[in-house]
């Protein structure tokens, strides 16, 4: 779903451990890494889409998480003008809700491989506030925010 302003709909999952780490996962293919993250559909609530895109991305199913949070409005950020051309439907860029998930199951169970159109090719557990200095540039400011306004929810280091 793509607003008027040219920004697509979109949710973020910070999957946090008994620990304290959060799950940071490698783009297929790339040296790239990030939060799982995914488009909202036009007949789905960010929370449905959340637990589709927790699924599809790293396996893992409603039982396997307790929803903790989820940030307040909507954190946007927009795309270099060098991706413009590579989305199917054009957008500026992405406005996201971010969920906070505490993990339930057993690393066993985080399969990012589970489907052949896979997203990630490898994750684990990082200390919270690692991604904020490994994240692309231009997911940077949002990552900042969705993590300062999740941090009271997360369980501690």
């Amino acid at each position: 779903m793509i607003d008027k302003f040219g920004y697509r709909a979109n949710v973020g999952i910070i999957l946090t451990n008994n620990c304290g780490k959060v799950l940071w996962a490698r783009r297929y293919g790339e040296d790239s890494w990030q939060f799982p993250q995914g488009g909202i559909d036009k007949t789905e609530t960010p929370e449905i889409a959340m637990f589709r895109e927790l699924e599809e991305e790293i396996g893992l199913l409603p039982s396997h998480v307790e929803v903790l949070g989820q940030t307040k409005g909507w954190l946007k950020y927009r795309l270099p003008r060098k991706f413009h051309s590579k989305n199917k439907t054009p957008f500026k860029g992405q406005k996201q809700k971010w969920f906070l998930l505490k993990f339930l199951g057993e690393d066993a169970d985080i399969k990012v491989d589970r489907f052949e159109d896979q997203e990630f090719d490898h994750w684990e557990w990082v200390s919270y506030w690692f991604p904020l200095s490994q994240v692309v540039n231009f997911k940077r400011d949002v990552y900042r925010k969705a993590l300062i306004q999740l941090i009271s929810l997360a369980p501690e280091a």
